[in-house]
């Protein structure tokens, strides 16, 4: 019973929309009863179509011309492809989703397609801008049960009675002198009080601020919240049944036990970083080693007769006297052969 009383709600919101809309397809119907809207937003029929036609012709002005090229070339099968391939560019169905299109889907799936299209057609937002889930809300929240809950939230008070004050704030109505002692903690508790209410308005901005915009919490503030919040689920919820579902669905990857892995690489690196080390160290010692070479072969020496030569000139001077004293070996050392 409630799900056809909301299905209901939903058509008389559909079809108004459609006539805020200024739809020149429902002028002069002067449709009063829910089933006869819903025979006209639901079952497939031309009117149907040409009505869904004219809505994304109102989103998109291009459409009407493809629509046109595609009704005189391949009839309306072409018509009703393109309209699917236009709510998929909306994310509001797919491409395949031909029998939303031809009037053949559920009749909720199909009046949620038509409002979440007639949000987007231009003037049609403002213009019924007492939407069904808008109102909805407000119904909800304006209701006898959740009315004082309501208040509350827009005017909060705060009650720092204690038990034993508020019993003798009671007593002092029927006593009219209280005693020294219960009036000094009344004062000393209200002290704190508005001491505790200080700090705190002072750390909140919101109660600094409402006396600049008394407005926040009116009901065309809150009525645009909710329609925002109403598309902004629905995107959700569409984007969220198309794309998300799957990977949502999908078991969590699977990582190896293996955590030797991690240690062995590790032992590799620092092997690595120790070769680069020695290699550094290796340089270094050879250019340390090249500049005292070339610092001998270049640096001077003295005769005894005080003339200067250099070091390749007293290793021949050495091979020399070698060669002098032992006259039977060759230069490179091999004794010489006998006659």
């Amino acid at each position: 019973m409630a799900g056809a009383l909301k299905e209901k709600q939903l058509v008389r919101h559909v079809y108004a929309a459609l006539q805020a809309a200024s739809c020149p397809l429902v002028e002069g119907l002067y449709l009063q009863e829910a089933d006869s809207m819903k025979q006209l937003l639901c079952a497939p029929s031309q009117h149907r179509t040409d009505i869904l036609a004219w809505i994304c012709s109102s989103i998109n002005p291009n459409f009407a011309n493809s629509k046109t090229i595609a009704v005189r070339a391949s009839g309306p099968d072409v018509l009703t492809k393109e309209m699917a391939v236009l709510g998929q560019e909306l994310m509001l169905c797919k491409a395949d989703d031909l029998d939303l299109i031809r009037g053949e889907a559920s009749p909720h799936r199909q009046l949620r397609f038509l409002e979440q299209l007639l949000t987007l057609v231009p003037g049609c937002k403002k213009a019924a801008g007492n939407g069904l889930d808008q109102e909805m809300l407000l119904n909800e929240l304006y209701a006898a049960d959740n009315l004082p809950h309501f208040t509350q939230m827009l005017t909060p008070t705060l009650d720092p009675w204690p038990a034993h004050i508020k019993a003798l704030c009671k007593c002092t109505k029927s006593s009219p002198k209280p005693s020294r002692e219960e009036a000094a903690d009344v004062a000393t508790l209200l002290q704190l009080t508005q001491s505790t209410l200080e700090q705190l308005q002072s750390q909140c901005e919101f109660l600094s601020s409402e006396a600049q915009s008394p407005g926040v919490f009116s009901p065309s503030s809150l009525r645009v919240a909710a329609c925002d919040l109403q598309l902004l689920m629905a995107t959700f919820s569409h984007v969220f049944e198309t794309d998300l579902r799957a990977f949502c669905s999908r078991d969590p990857p699977s990582f190896s036990a293996e955590a030797d892995v991690f240690q062995r690489t590790h032992q590799l690196l620092l092997a690595f970083i120790m070769e680069l080390e020695m290699l550094k160290e290796v340089s270094e010692g050879s250019v340390s080693m090249t500049e005292e070479v070339k610092q001998l072969q270049t640096q001077p020496c003295y005769r005894s007769r005080g003339e200067k030569c250099k070091l390749p000139d007293q290793l021949e001077e050495l091979s020399r006297r070698i060669q002098d004293f032992f006259p039977c070996f060759l230069p490179d050392g091999l004794p010489r052969p006998r006659p």
